[in-house]
C-alpha cells in the first residue's frame, strides 16, 4: 500500500475535508431558511437533502469514471470546479427564488463532493496499518465537524443576524425573494473560495495513488461480503447522521426553538467529542469494531431518548453545559444533538473494516462506499413522509433505530464474513 509520509500532502486533504464538512452541514441551515422562503411543507423542504445526496449515487460511476482517466489529483480539481459552478447557480436561484433552482444547484455540489470524496479517502485509509485507520479518518472527522459546528453559525450571523427569529409564518412573495437574495453574497464567497483552491490542488506536490495487485482469486467486488455489507451499513449511517444533523433544525423549528437554523452546530459539536474518542483510544483502547458496535447502542438508546423525553424540559442540556452558558435546549432536541457523539466514529470504523483484503479491487470498493451516501438521500427522505403522515415528526425519529440494528449487526459479524457461503 502507499505510504504518505510529508505533511503538506495531508493537509490538502485535511482541507478538502474541511470544504467537505462547510458545504455539507449547510444543509441543515438551508432547510429550515428554504421552507419559509419558499411556503414548503416539511417533506418538501427534505427534498434539500435529497437533491444533494442523491447526486453521490447518480454521479459516483461517471465520476469514478473521470477519476480513472485524470488520476486523483487532476480528479480533485475537476471537483472542486463543479463545486464552483454549484455555487454560482445559487445566484439565479435566489434572485427567483426557485425551489427547483435551488435543488439544481445542490445537485451540482454534491456532484463535485462525489468527485473529491472518492479520490480522498483512500488516502487517508492506506497512509499507515489499516487497524490504525479510524483514528486517522477521525483526525479528519475532527476537520470536517469542525466546520459542521461553524457553518450554522457563520449563516444565522450572515443571512438572519437582524432577524429576531426564522418562524413558521409565511412570508409575502416580496419578502420570500429579499431574504433569499441574502444567500447571494455567501454563495459568491464560496465560489471564490472553491477556485483559490482548485490552484492549490494544481500546484500542490500531491502524489498519485497506486494500488498493489492482490493474489485474490474473487471474479468482482461482488464476492467481498464485508465490502457489500459494509456499503449497506454505510447507507444507514449516512441516513441517520443526515436526519441528526440536518432535521434538529426543522424539529426544533415545529416546537417553536428560537434559531433554528444554528441548530445543526450541537449536533456537530457532540461529533467533535466523539472523534476526539476516536483519536485518542484508537487502536491502542478501543478497536474498531468495538467502537462500531458501541457507536450502534448509544444510536438506538438516544433515539429512545428523542422519541419519549420532553419537549419543555431542559433538564439534560441544563446537566450537560448549562454551565457553560450556551443556551440549553429542549430534552428531546439534546438526544437528537447527542446522536452526533453515536455517529462519530461508524464512519471512520466502517471504512477500513469494509476495504480489508481487497487488494486490486480497493479503488472499486472505494467508489461503491461513496455511493452508500445515497442514504443521505433516501433516508431523509421517508423521515419526512413519515412525519408529515403521522402530524409526529417525534416518534418519527424511531426509524433511525433501524439503520442503528444494521449496523450493530456488521460490527458483530458481517465485517468478518470472507465469502457469502
Amino acid at each position: 500500500m502507499p505510504k504518505f509520509t510529508t505533511f503538506m500532502p495531508m493537509a490538502i486533504i485535511g482541507t478538502l475535508f474541511f470544504i467537505f464538512g462547510f458545504v455539507t452541514w449547510l444543509n441543515g441551515s438551508l432547510i429550515p431558511f428554504l421552507k419559509v422562503i419558499c411556503h414548503l411543507s416539511e417533506f418538501e423542504s427534505l427534498f434539500v437533502t435529497f437533491a444533494f445526496y442523491i447526486a453521490y449515487t447518480v454521479m459516483a460511476l461517471p465520476m469514478a469514471f473521470v477519476l480513472e482517466k485524470t488520476g486523483y489529483k487532476n480528479a480533485m480539481a475537476i471537483g472542486l470546479g463543479i463545486m464552483v459552478i454549484g455555487s454560482l447557480l445559487f445566484i439565479p436561484a435566489a434572485l427567483s427564488a426557485n425551489y427547483i433552482l435551488f435543488l439544481i444547484a445542490l445537485f451540482t455540489l454534491g456532484t463535485g463532493l462525489t468527485t473529491l470524496q472518492t479520490a480522498s479517502n483512500p488516502y487517508v485509509v492506506l497512509i499507515g496499518p489499516l487497524e490504525s485507520a479510524a483514528m486517522r479518518i477521525s483526525i479528519m472527522g475532527l476537520i470536517n465537524k469542525g466546520a459542521g459546528v461553524l457553518v450554522p453559525l457563520v449563516f444565522t450571523a450572515l443571512i438572519l443576524s437582524d432577524m429576531p427569529n426564522l418562524s413558521d409564518t409565511l412570508p409575502s412573495a416580496e419578502q420570500s425573494e429579499a431574504l433569499a437574495q441574502r444567500l447571494i453574497l455567501p454563495y459568491m464567497l464560496m465560489a471564490l473560495v472553491l477556485s483559490g483552491l482548485i490552484a492549490l490542488i494544481k500546484l500542490s506536490s500531491l502524489p498519485e495513488i497506486v494500488f498493489e495487485q492482490s493474489d485474490t482469486n474473487k471474479e468482482s467486488i461482488l464476492h467481498f461480503p464485508r465490502l457489500i455489507l459494509g456499503a449497506l451499513a454505510l447507507f444507514f449511517y449516512v441516513g441517520i447522521e443526515v436526519i441528526a444533523g440536518d432535521t434538529i433544525g426543522l424539529y426544533g423549528q415545529s416546537i417553536g426553538v428560537a434559531h433554528a437554523t444554528a441548530l445543526t452546530s450541537y449536533t456537530m459539536i457532540f461529533m467533535v467529542f466523539g472523534y476526539l474518542i476516536g483519536v485518542f483510544f484508537i487502536p491502542k483502547f478501543l478497536s474498531q469494531q468495538d467502537a462500531l458496535m458501541g457507536s450502534a447502542v448509544f444510536g438506538i438508546l438516544f433515539l429512545l431518548g428523542v422519541a419519549f423525553s420532553s419537549i419543555q424540559s431542559h433538564t439534560l442540556s441544563e446537566i450537560l453545559w448549562g454551565w457553560s452558558g450556551i443556551a440549553t435546549l429542549p430534552n428531546s432536541l439534546t438526544f437528537i444533538a447527542l446522536l452526533g457523539f453515536a455517529n462519530a466514529l461508524v464512519w471512520p470504523s466502517i471504512w477500513p473494516l469494509a476495504l480489508e483484503g481487497l487488494g486490486k479491487y480497493t479503488a472499486q470498493g472505494s467508489a461503491l462506499l461513496i455511493m452508500a451516501i445515497a442514504g443521505g438521500a433516501i433516508l431523509p427522505l421517508l423521515f419526512g413522509k413519515i412525519a408529515q403522515l403521522s402530524g409526529d415528526m417525534q416518534h418519527s425519529y424511531l426509524l433511525g433505530i433501524i439503520c442503528y440494528l444494521f449496523i450493530l449487526l456488521y460490527a458483530l459479524k458481517w465485517h468478518k464474513m470472507e465469502s457469502w457461503r
